[in-house]
């Protein structure tokens, strides 16, 4: 059987974060990813937004990590000179019941520590982004875009200066916790024992975390899959900055962003679905996308948007229930010592990925 000192499931943004804060700590780190790349599940197919921190229920996990992670994200990009774009962000209301919204989202993002939101009325809108129609909005100075592959492959390559191991098609089909030891057990039956094991499989962390004898199923979440739909715009966006409408209760309503290189794309929207694998944009959610977008860009041209891609959010909340936060579960939680699980990881992840693996090394510090 061979041994390791610390197992990380998964290479995603926050499973290689969480690597490489457990190997500058100096513990021998191996990452076990099922793909044949690293990042090739929700962390390549998201928006690639730097949350401010604005939307997430005071005292929520999602609400301390996204504000704490923000920082430490633009502080490892300057260090390194990695891409990324501070644009802002404009939310806006086109209604006037969204007006009144609109003061309730500055007041949860003061809770949260966000105390950067302008009031823009609609001539302050119009003269920054001239196209755009709304009543009023706020501005986020500290929303930004980032290259969230250069970001992965920078936290990959310390990960692996620091003694690191990335082990591509590894998957893992479950472990034994039954005997005081963490035994995982490959798809290709090889057994890996190890002091510590972090279970950031995503979408797939719930269904792994059954596979764990000796873990009590019913500290496991339901597993729900909110597919998001991405419409890329033909031609150049008229804006600088990104543009959300007022939240709706499973997203953040159909958006605008930029990547780096200025294209703009349009979504996600919230779809939910039964497989985590049903990543086909159907052109004909086209239609609702229009009529969203054209509440904020009355002028934007027939036949302009085109299917782009889909994401898939690890929800572990369903259709009707209130956002579930984060759900970081360690060992005062299931018994289990040496073991993290990492659940609902959605958005803000990348945001707080940093802040997430600061988190989990402090939980395994004295393992």
């Amino acid at each position: 059987m061979d041994e390791f000192d610390c197992a990380v499931i998964g290479a995603g943004v926050v499973g290689l974060a969480v690597a490489r804060e457990l190997a500058l700590a100096g513990r021998e780190v191996i990452v076990l990813e099922s793909e044949a790349a690293i990042g090739t599940g929700t962390s390549s197919r998201n928006s690639e937004v730097i949350h401010a921190g604005i939307y997430y229920p005071n005292g929520s996990l999602k609400a301390r990590l996204c504000v704490e992670g923000k920082w430490l994200l633009y502080e490892y990009l300057d260090a390194r000179g990695l891409p990324y774009r501070r644009c802002g962000k404009l939310i806006v209301a086109t209604s006037s019941a969204q007006v009144g919204e609109l003061e309730s989202i500055r007041a949860k993002a003061a809770a949260n520590g966000v105390d950067d939101l302008a009031w823009l009325d609609a001539d302050q809108v119009h003269a920054l982004e001239p196209r755009l129609h709304c009543l009023a909005a706020l501005h986020s100075p500290s929303t930004g875009i980032v290259d969230s592959h250069a970001f992965m492959l920078s936290l990959q390559g310390e990960l692996e200066n620091a003694g690191g191991v990335v082990a591509l098609k590894s998957p893992i089909e479950g472990a034994d916790c039954r005997e005081g030891a963490l035994v995982l057990r490959a798809a290709d039956g090889t057994l890996l024992r190890c002091r510590s094991v972090v279970n950031s499989a995503g979408l797939g962390a719930p269904a792994l975390a059954r596979r764990f004898e000796g873990l009590n199923a019913a500290l496991v979440p339901t597993p729900y899959f909110a597919k998001g739909n991405y419409f890329t715009l033909a031609g150049r966006a008229p804006f600088s900055r990104l543009v959300y409408p007022v939240p709706e209760a499973a997203g953040l309503g159909v958006h605008l962003t930029l990547d780096l290189g200025g294209q703009a794309k349009f979504g996600p929207d919230v779809q939910w679905v039964d497989s985590p694998d049903d990543l086909v944009v159907d052109p004909a959610r086209g239609d609702a996308f229009y009529a969203e977008v054209r509440r904020y860009w009355p002028e934007l041209p027939d036949g302009a948007l085109i299917p782009g891609y889909a994401g898939m959010r690890p929800k572990i909340s369903g259709p009707g229930q209130a956002a579930a936060d984060f759900m970081i579960q360690g060992p005062a939680v299931h018994g289990v010592a040496g073991l993290v699980n990492l659940f609902g990881i959605e958005s803000p992840g990348l945001t707080s990925s940093l802040a997430i693996a600061r988190n989990v090394g402090e939980l395994l510090a004295k393992v």
